[in-house]
């Protein structure tokens, strides 16, 4: 019998079982909770994940297949995944967002065996047990569906000792898909996920908070598997609301999360008097990507929340991205970091030659020599995205003279204005400063004359209406933060802008009706 107890937590990890480290350590502990009124200790957690590892395997799955997993954020989700990747298999968490067809379509692509879903999702769950015929177990969490083996059911009938011969298994995650289907991110060699032992990342005390949905990879990295290997105690956030994530700030004393810069937008547009009302001096590690945040915005959290605000780069593909402390930041705001040159981050132009410092290209980034991504199924996609040793995902910026990387936008993202590059979310930072606005979007639209021209699409403040004065106002309003040719031309009002669940714009389906019915869109 193993001694979890005296295991170093980084054996543990190998095999996919420092929770069982942190189960023997201190069992009676708090280790995961979610909105529903599941609580858990590390050693409830740890039998919960032993009783479904132990199930996976006696369905006599092997090294790498497929487990598909179709869950809001509640204590289920996180036991599910922990299981599959003790029992040395390969976790899929799908965006619950996506309609039956598109779930469906994941499902049947990442050759799943086994379909977790949540009972809420029956429209979703209706549809794979009807077209995925290559499942071998559908399982429901939280209620009975038609076809669905019931998940406490299931687990009651197992043991929850810890597995005699734990596997590490690994997880593909699908990109967002703005064009075309979602790919899978396969990694054949992907290493396990490794506590943090740094002096000031993760004690006993430490907790954290998962404000976006666990099935994304920011949320699934930051918020869960880093910290829960961590020793770190979970609180899982179902629907991310101002005022909710607060009180759960203040209520658990959390000490570290992950948010992306419309949370921001959100908190900050809560009145004075209401944010002072909640203790958040108990953060220790607040952690932002997934989208440009605007300066302004970013420095009214750092004097909010204190110099404890993180803004990292990175990708669902792997690789070394950036990272940019709050004091770091302060000196280089707009900054999403300076990395190591030993990570050999490139920018190169349209040709494959390399970009001089001070000049926009696009980023690419060095694959790991262990653990290189593939898109699965897909060579064509996967062979389009490497140049050479280098994969990009077609974002774009530069590097200044002291080795900071400032991010411009995506290609795809990029107005061509008379021959001008023009980067929205520049434009984005400047109309977000008016006090009228609570969200935008800027896009490049049809113009006989230049190609395109600017137009954004301002989500309005409570308490504002939308009207030709205002719009003029808004233009007038980037006269002194904008160069001319990329200030707006246009505003256009809506009352909510499209997005992904993590909250960042979907800036193509903004920018689609403007291009309808043309032969081309710049």
């Amino acid at each position: 019998m193993i001694d979890y107890a005296a295991m170093p937590i980084e054996d543990a990890a190998l095999t996919g079982m420092a929770l069982a480290v942190h189960a023997a350590q201190r069992p009676h502990e708090f280790a995961v909770a979610d909105q529903h009124g599941r609580s858990l200790s590390w050693v409830e957690f740890n039998a919960e994940i032993n009783r479904l590892a132990r199930y996976f395997r006696s369905l006599g799955l092997g090294r790498d297949d497929g487990v598909a997993l179709l869950c809001r954020n509640r204590v289920e989700f996180v036991v599910v995944f922990m299981a599959v990747l003790r029992a040395g298999l390969r976790g899929t968490p799908i965006n619950w967002h996506l309609t039956p067809e598109e779930v469906g379509y994941i499902v049947d692509n990442c050759d799943a065996k086994i379909f977790v879903a949540d009972s809420l999702f029956a429209e979703q769950c209706t549809f794979v047990a009807r077209e995925c015929q290559t499942l071998q177990e559908l399982i429901s969490i939280g209620g009975a569906l038609d076809g669905f083996d019931d998940l406490a059911a299931l687990m009651a009938e197992q043991s929850p000792d810890n597995l005699e011969q734990p596997q590490h298994g690994t997880t593909m995650l699908y990109t967002s898909g703005t064009t075309g289907h979602p790919k899978g991110v396969y990694r054949k060699d992907q290493p396990p996920v490794m506590p943090d032992t740094s002096p000031d990342a993760f004690d006993r005390a430490s907790v954290s908070l998962c404000t976006g949905p666990a099935y994304h990879a920011a949320p699934l990295a930051i918020d869960i598997l880093g910290p829960l290997v961590s020793g770190c105690a979970l609180v899982l956030m179902d629907k991310w609301e101002p005022l909710r994530c607060l009180e759960l700030i203040q209520e658990h004393r959390v000490t570290h999360c992950h948010m992306v810069a419309t949370m921001f937008h959100r908190l900050l547009q809560l009145d004075e008097p209401v944010r002072q009302q909640f203790d958040v001096t108990s953060v220790r590690r607040l952690v932002h990507g997934a989208a440009p945040c605007p300066v302004h915005v970013k420095r009214q959290m750092i004097d909010w929340f204190g110099p404890v605000i993180y803004e990292y780069y990175a990708a669902t593909e792997g690789s070394n991205g950036f990272l940019i402390d709050s004091h770091e930041w302060l000196r280089k705001p707009g900054s999403v970091g300076r990395p190591d040159p030993s990570l050999d981050n490139r920018l190169f132009d349209d040709d494959g030659a390399d970009v001089p410092q001070g000049e926009v290209g696009t980023l690419y980034m060095r694959a790991p020599t262990v653990g290189r991504f593939e898109y699965y199924k897909d060579d064509g996609k996967t062979q389009s995205s490497y140049r050479g040793d280098y994969f990009t995902l077609g974002d774009m910026g530069y590097f200044d003279e002291d080795g900071y990387f400032f991010l411009t936008g995506r290609s795809a993202e990029l107005i061509i204005s008379g021959g001008v590059n023009i980067y929205p979310s520049e434009v984005d930072a400047a109309v977000l400063q008016h006090p009228a606005v609570s969200d935008v979007c800027s896009i490049g639209v049809p113009n006989d004359d230049w190609g395109e021209e600017v137009k954004s699409v301002v989500q309005l403040n409570a308490g504002y209406a939308p009207s030709d004065e205002l719009a003029a106002e808004l233009i007038g309003f980037t006269e002194n933060l904008l160069a001319r040719f990329k200030r707006p031309k246009s505003i256009d009002f809506v009352d909510d802008l499209p997005r992904l669940p993590t909250g960042k714009i979907k800036r193509r389906i903004v920018r689609e009706p403007y291009w309808a019915g043309r032969d081309r869109s710049i």
